[in-house]
């Protein structure tokens, strides 16, 4: 992973991101102060929270956040609405510095049925303890008004506010209004429908807020297909609408509820060497607060000792004084004033299963990140290295690798190289240049296997070490070259090979007319590639030193009556040309006597031709 911005603490953070679930969830950044700064929501934690780190910055705040983060902690929940919803509510709680501000008024909304005779469904966004029965909340209003309209419709209920009391309904103190007149109301206002009757439909509203809707569903479809059969297709189009949004509704959320008022949540995970407690604090039905401690096991200690000895710390930490814990078991304790309770079904039970869900979670990324920093400990070079071994499928890892790359221009000055890697790191002390001495021309494949010949005779014939692993910088034709030449030597087959061809970085094996591609980002595919920069380096640097030398040669040697001796001892004597050039004929006359003086005093010195 790549970090765009600067963060004094990418280390620590870089093993928290490698560790994350790929599940929906919240999560906290916290500065160095131990402050939440941020709250937020994600369908994939791990994606969402690593995108700071390695995209650039949207503006110069979201810059500022990531190079502010010191900590991260995160919370998981069944669905991203589940996520949408617990952001609201911390957000709300913490108001950290780099979120908007939330107010009371953006709340999301819930469908009530009101406690009352005749009750009313109705859309609201506060929640008042009156003994009504709320649902939600939801995250969309078109799910709410979906709802709405299809209850009006099926169940044809009341909306008037009016209090349809035995007594005001008797004295006849209310009419029909127009909603009865146009099939909107059954008339309760003036007992045109009873009690009971009204309420059965209450009931089956009940039923379907609480997720029991495939009868609901069915009833749709056979209406959908039945404006069908009639042509009335944009009639089914709305009903297919409302079909959908049906089909993809949650039951209530499990991060608010209205049926569960101000409780502690503890539950644990454990393995033989540590402890997970996990906490929720929930006030007013909504979870406000989550917070997660570690125990190191000394002993055999069980996990209802260790669950007392967590819960009892962090209501001491925090502080609580909720009269209610749910907990996932029975313990053997009593507090002043508190009640426990182990939920086996209902709103509570599926606060037991998050926090434990999220204990559990805790635990495992404990072990990943311990994973993680054992396999830190392993030198870079043997990761690297048993990684290559791997990837190439070789028998034995590369510990000494040799790649080899030829230089010429033109045909002039063929050269070569070999670079020596060992451990994963150059060994400069043994890297070779090789002037081509049998091939004319430009010949890449015949210098090739000149090169590798003479490189492991001398070799074996000095008893020096081998490599596990050749590379050769090209294609087809020069690994097929150096495979020849290893088989002259009696080396193939005890030596692995391979060619490293430039356009699209294919790695060829011998006898193999089909490349192999390694993942771009592969420490492997970045070894091989050094290896063949470096030889290129080292290969061009002494191609274009010889190319030098021969062109201040051939400048002296042209001069007629000079010869390879006289150019010699002058280029020892004074170093480069322009040094020669510079000089006096007294000078030149005392180094190599006034005849040949003379001659290359005036081949620097002549006036040009004007005639010409």
């Amino acid at each position: 992973m790549r970090a765009v911005h600067f963060n004094k603490n990418w280390d620590s953070l870089k093993s928290i991101l490698r560790t994350l679930p790929e599940e929906p969830g919240i999560y906290q950044y916290f500065d160095d102060r131990g402050t939440i700064i941020y709250i937020g929501k994600a369908k994939n934690l791990r994606k969402r929270v690593s995108s700071y780190f390695t995209k650039s910055p949207e503006n110069r705040k979201t810059a500022m956040l990531v190079r502010n983060i010191s900590d991260i902690k995160h919370m998981v929940v069944d669905s991203e609405e589940d996520a949408l919803l617990l952001e609201n509510n911390f957000i709300k709680k913490y108001q950290p510095r780099y979120n908007i501000r939330l107010k009371d008024d953006k709340t999301y909304p819930w469908i009530c049925i009101k406690n009352e005779r005749f009750p009313r469904v109705i859309k609201t966004r506060n929640v008042v303890r009156d003994g009504s029965t709320y649902f939600g909340p939801y995250t969309s209003w078109l799910t709410v008004s979906t709802f709405l309209d299809l209850f009006k419709k099926l169940y044809r209920l009341r909306t008037c506010n009016y209090n349809l009391s035995n007594e005001n309904v008797g004295n006849r103190k209310y009419k029909l209004c127009l909603e009865y007149h146009i099939g909107n109301c059954k008339g309760p206002c003036e007992d045109l429908v009873s009690e009971a009757e009204y309420n059965l439909g209450i009931d089956d509203i009940k039923d379907i807020l609480k997720g029991n809707i495939s009868g609901v569903i069915k009833y749709l479809k056979d209406q959908m297909n039945q404006y069908a059969g009639e042509y009335r297709f944009e009639d089914a189009h709305l009903i297919k609408e409302k079909i959908t949004i049906l089909e993809k509704y949650q039951s209530r959320s499990t991060v608010v509820s209205t049926t569960i008022t101000d409780v502690d949540v503890f539950t644990i995970d454990s393995d033989e060497n540590v402890a997970i407690i996990n906490y929720l604090k929930i006030i007013r039905g909504a979870i406000v607060q989550t917070f997660t401690i570690e125990l190191k096991k000394r002993l055999d200690e069980s996990d209802h000792d260790l669950l007392v000895l967590g819960m009892i710390e962090i209501r001491q930490k925090i502080h609580s004084n909720a009269r209610e814990i749910l907990l996932p078991f029975k313990i053997d304790l009593v507090l002043n004033n508190v009640k426990f309770t182990v939920p086996i079904k209902g709103d509570k039970k599926k606060l037991i299963d998050l926090s434990h869900r999220n204990a559990k979670y805790y635990r495992l990324d404990l072990i990943k990140q311990q994973v993680l920093t054992n396999s830190q400990k392993i030198p870079a070079s043997k990761r690297i290295l048993e990684g290559l071994q791997k990837d190439l499928q070789l028998k034995e890892i590369p510990k000494r690798i040799e790649c080899f790359d030829n230089s010429n221009l033109q045909g002039s000055n063929p050269v070569a190289a070999c670079v020596v890697f060992i451990e994963g790191k150059p060994a400069k002390r043994e890297y070779r240049h090789y002037n081509v001495k049998t091939v004319e021309g430009p010949n890449d494949f015949a210098s090739m296997a000149e090169i590798v010949t003479r490189r492991y005779k001398r070799q074996m014939e000095e008893n020096q070490p081998l490599p596990q692993l050749i590379v050769i910088d090209g294609g087809k034709g020069q690994l097929s070259s150096a495979v020849q030449a290893l088989e002259n030597l009696n080396l193939r087959g005890s030596i692995s090979i391979i060619g490293i061809a430039k356009r699209l970085e294919e790695i060829y094996f011998p006898n193999d007319q089909i490349p192999v591609y390694l993942d771009k980002k592969s420490e492997s595919l970045r070894l091989i590639q050094q290896l063949r920069d470096e030889a290129h380096r080292f290969g061009i640097t002494f191609h274009r030193q010889k190319r030098s030398a021969d062109f201040i040669k051939n400048e002296l040697q042209s001069i007629s009556g000079i010869g390879e001796n006289t150019s010699k001892k002058l280029l020892q004597k004074f170093k480069s040309v322009k040094n020669i050039q510079n000089l006096t004929l007294p000078e030149l006359i005392v180094e190599i006597g006034p005849s040949k003086a003379e001659k290359v005093w005036n081949h620097f010195h002549k006036a040009p031709d004007l005639a010409s």
